[in-house]
């Protein structure tokens, strides 16, 4: 019997569909992604190099930034079934992805596997049987060069991640993190943030008419004033960002002056001054490529962009569309014939272009020469048809578009007519011009399909002629105000990355996920909010560590690591210039130099200006969030204020505000001041002052939901402070019963046993016969809340989506999934879309607790096996085991421990980058 091939992929859902198209000589087996990385702590160091100081990092900088991998232990068990499977195979095939990730994955895995077979490396664009057979006839072996890159980008994201994130973790805040491409696009949403906090909005009036023409012959249309006596009327480009006029040559009409103009054109006689007519061509867009697929999708599907990768990775396995990590704008000759008969079938010859449209613009720091992403195959499959076979809503819209997008790539430019009409009256002894603008299109083309812009086809205009006369329906006074430049979008912000040749398209969405998740923005509908620790970190940056955020050095990184991939550039020396320098400070040496230099208040601080007496007004970011401060006065923000609404004023209202801090009285007790204070998560009753100096903190307790902090009495705060309160002994068990208020509301507690209360009142009248009652009946779950909102549909999932009210906050649920809002959503502004992207989000991350079975069956094999041996000795063992949890107060050494750990994987966000 022949010996079978092994091929290996990195996802079980490729697995399955390949494992589909090929016979039985073939085990196809999943990686489950990299089976190799760095140390992520001190606890995944092997105990060979526990006493190296670089073991930590993974890279020793010293000796030419040789690596230290490591098999995570959650990957040992598919290591084994692979190692396994080699046994019985004569052939080992390697199919990741063919990009330098893939790369690298398959070269991990001959490290890792040792195989001792015919090792072949098979590379394909598109999950179909053609491409799979295509591969196979056509092996080559792993390029070193693209992991060799690879490699050089892993290392460089280590080495800046977990040099720079401690900076920030001492001059900013704990389990912040840096990164070579998540820095600089955190600095790009702060500097457009920062535009908007010195945007000065200029206000400015117009005239907006409706008109028809006098003979009645057509219908009404709509034109806007442009000019009084040949002088132009100014409009938002007029205006700077300081709220000044650009230029003398216009005029700014006030709201008097408009009205006044408006009042004067009563009844005034209106002509046709000139017609002009020109034609207009459109050509389609290329095929999609992966950061022109996250903008379109983002813009069309409001799909974030995570959402609109995980959606392509899953339409890729599964064979529905090619490669979706790809630079590349062409189409292959197959997919070019498939587009064209499909365009022929369905709109006719007229659509299809005489020669086909050939795509081969390079982007910047375009990486390999993948096919376009397109629907996979030589047929295209019809959407509605797909539409029946996926999983869910997002897989059958993004295929959708995708097939749009292709067809409209290789279909006839849409062309028509553009329409420019001038027309005017006299107002007293002036001249107004006003105009108006249409758009007919003569040919549809790709139009037909696809159209990639907002709808841009003004109103039809009635067929019109110099000369003719026409009447004013009505004509209005239109006020106008400048608008500070838009927030970027998920969008909007990959567009500035890839223009800036900042990073790849395929990590811009982890990239956009990492600098949420850490709190450097948040979503404000679409746009994307900086907070104040984002001003912070990026301030710090930019005065100490400006190489690093500089865009030009980041994009150079990108054209260096394409310099490895092509074999120009050897990637020790170009790590050894970044990390030691050559002429220029390196990385380790702006460390080193910087983190003495660095004043972490002032980098912490955001000049806001002055209030009306002078006094300057800072914000500031805090170990408790961010606060705005006046001299010795301090007030928390909001966590929903975005950093270009806290004006001045704003500023000062905060400070202004009346404080719920009061003291109440002296408990008699212990003679302490007894406070009500208002605290992040609602008032409270504090008996004591704190003293910074000690570690013991005064005692606290929650006000009531039916009390205020402005009404509560002192015999009120002392009785909240005397809980819990006991209720007695019960007679039936003789255990104490106590009645206290929780989390989750008043409950009654006793040993093992508890029983929730109605009103938090009751905690102070319950008896014990009334506990006793309570403890008798069966334990009931609470009630359910009722939604705090119903928005309707999934459009990924069809599902009902409701916002509810949970434990730790509002949340959206569609009945099996749950997701919390964010800082930005609330649950009177969420909307569909942003709760069809969070369950999404959430979705993607798996169960919120998923079991791990092996791990408990795998303790319970062996003390079986040892019972024996343990009941020899009977008397001895038990008083040794008694003492060494007594002896052994090094243990609680361990969450030192694992807090430095939690501290150092948030570095590793800076991975993120590759």
């Amino acid at each position: 019997m022949a010996a079978k091939k092994l091929v290996v992929v990195e996802s079980p859902t490729k697995a399955r569909t390949i494992a589909g198209y090929l016979g039985d000589g073939y085990i196809v087996e999943s990686s489950i992604g990299h089976v190799r990385d760095l140390p992520r702590n001190a606890a995944d160091v092997p105990k060979a190099h526990k006493g190296k100081k670089w073991a930590r990092l993974g890279v020793d900088v010293d000796n030419d930034f040789e690596t230290l991998y490591i098999v995570p232990a959650e990957k040992k068990k598919q290591v084994k079934v692979l190692k396994d499977l080699l046994k019985g195979v004569d052939t080992l095939y390697l199919a990741t992805d063919e990009d330098r990730e893939g790369e690298s994955i398959a070269w991990h895995l001959l490290e890792v596997l040792k195989p001792k077979v015919e090792v072949k490396r098979m590379v394909f664009h598109e999950i179909t049987p053609a491409a799979i057979n295509e591969a196979l006839e056509n092996p080559r072996e792993v390029d070193r060069r693209l992991v060799d890159a690879q490699e050089a980008r892993r290392i460089l994201d280590r080495l800046f991640g977990y040099e720079v994130s401690p900076v920030l973790w001492k001059k900013v805040k704990p389990r912040l993190s840096a990164g070579r491409v998540q820095s600089p696009a955190t600095r790009i949403l702060v500097e457009r943030e920062r535009e908007r906090m010195a945007f000065v909005a200029a206000g400015y009036w117009d005239l907006e008419g409706e008109f028809a023409r006098a003979d009645g012959q057509g219908g009404g249309f709509a034109a806007t004033l442009i000019a009084i006596d040949d002088k132009r009327i100014a409009s938002g480009k007029d205006f700077g960002a300081n709220g000044e006029m650009k230029s003398d040559e216009v005029i700014r009409l006030d709201e008097a002056a408009a009205r006044a103009l408006a009042s004067d054109l009563d009844n005034a006689d209106f002509a046709i001054r000139s017609v002009e007519r020109k034609p207009w061509r459109r050509k389609p867009n290329p095929p999609f490529r992966t950061s022109t697929l996250q903008q379109e999708a983002g813009r069309k599907l409001r799909f974030s962009a995570a959402r609109t990768m995980r959606t392509a990775q899953r339409l890729y396995e599964q064979g529905y569309i090619t490669y979706m990590r790809t630079d590349s704008i062409a189409l292959s000759g197959a997919a070019i014939a498939s587009a064209r008969r499909e365009i022929t079938s369905r709109f006719g010859a007229d659509y299809v272009p005489d020669k086909p449209r050939v795509w081969s613009k390079k982007v910047k720091n375009a990486q390999e020469a993948h096919e376009a992403i397109r629907p996979a195959g030589d047929k295209f499959r019809d959407p509605k048809e797909v539409a029946g076979q996926v999983a869910d809503g997002d897989q059958s819209r993004l295929y959708e578009l995708i097939w749009q997008r292709t067809l409209a790539s290789e279909m006839q430019d849409a062309s028509g007519e553009s329409v420019q009409v001038r027309l005017g009256a006299a107002a007293g002894s002036k001249d107004t011009t006003f105009a108006a603008s249409g758009r007919i299109i003569g040919f549809p083309g790709f139009l037909a399909v696809y159209d990639n812009q907002a709808p841009d086809e003004e109103r039809p205009l009635p067929a019109l002629v110099e000369g003719d006369a026409l009447k004013a329906l009505q004509v209005d006074v239109k006020g106008h105000e400048t608008k500070p430049p838009a927030r970027y979008t998920e969008a909007s912000l990959v567009e500035r990355l890839e223009e800036l040749g900042i990073g790849r398209p395929s990590t811009y969405a982890s990239i956009i996920s990492t600098i949420q998740d850490r709190g450097y923005a948040w979503k404000k509908g679409a746009a994307l909010v900086p907070s104040f620790t984002a001003f912070a970190t990026v301030t710090l940056l930019e005065q100490h560590f400006p190489t690093l955020v500089d865009y030009r050095f980041t994009a150079n990184m990108e054209d260096e690591l394409d310099s490895i991939a092509n074999g120009t550039e050897e990637s020790v020396p170009w790590l050894r210039r970044f990390y030691f320098g050559n002429g220029v400070p390196g990385l380790a040496e702006m460390v080193n130099l910087n983190l003495e230099e660095i004043d972490a208040r002032a980098v912490n601080s955001i000049p806001l200006g002055k209030d009306a007496a002078g006094r300057e007004i800072l914000a500031r970011v805090g170990r408790y969030g961010p606060y705005v401060q006046r001299g010795e006065d301090t007030a928390s923000i909001p966590d929903d204020i975005a950093p270009d609404e806290l004006t001045i004023e704003r500023a000062t209202e905060f400070l202004e505000a009346p404080s719920n801090d009061r003291e109440l009285g002296k408990d008699p007790a212990t003679g302490l001041r007894v406070f009500v204070k208002a605290g992040r998560f609602g008032p409270y009753i504090q008996l004591g002052e704190l003293d910074p100096d000690s570690k013991e903190k005064p005692k606290t307790a929650s006000l009531f939901k039916t009390m205020t902090p402005e009404r509560i009495t002192f015999e009120q705060a002392q009785e909240l402070l005397s809980l819990p309160r006991v209720v007695g002994i019960d007679p039936e068990d003789g255990e104490e019963i106590t009645a206290q208020n929780g989390r989750y509301g008043p409950y009654l507690k006793k040993v093992g046993d508890s029983r929730s209360l109605e009103t938090e009142e009751q905690i102070f009248s319950v008896t014990l016969a009334e506990a006793q009652e309570i403890f008798a009946q069966p334990k009931r779950r609470r009630g359910a809340r009722p939604p705090l909102k119903e928005l309707g549909p999934d459009p990924s999932t069809g599902k009902n989506m409701i916002v509810k009210e949970g434990r730790f906050g509002p949340y959206v649920t569609d009945g099996e999934t749950n997701a919390s809002l964010r800082t930005g959503d609330s649950p009177e502004r969420i909307d569909v879309d942003r709760a069809s992207e969070l369950l999404a989000e959430r979705r993607s991350k798996g169960p919120a607790n998923p079991k791990a079975p092996p791990k408990k069956k795998a303790p319970a094999k062996k003390p079986a096996a040892k019972k024996p041996p343990a009941k020899k000795p009977p008397a001895k063992k038990p008083p040794a085991k008694r003492k060494a949890p007594a002896k052994k107060p090094a243990a609680k050494k361990a969450p030192a421990k694992t807090k430095e750990s939690a501290e150092k994987a948030s570095a590793r966000s800076a991975d993120s980058d590759s």
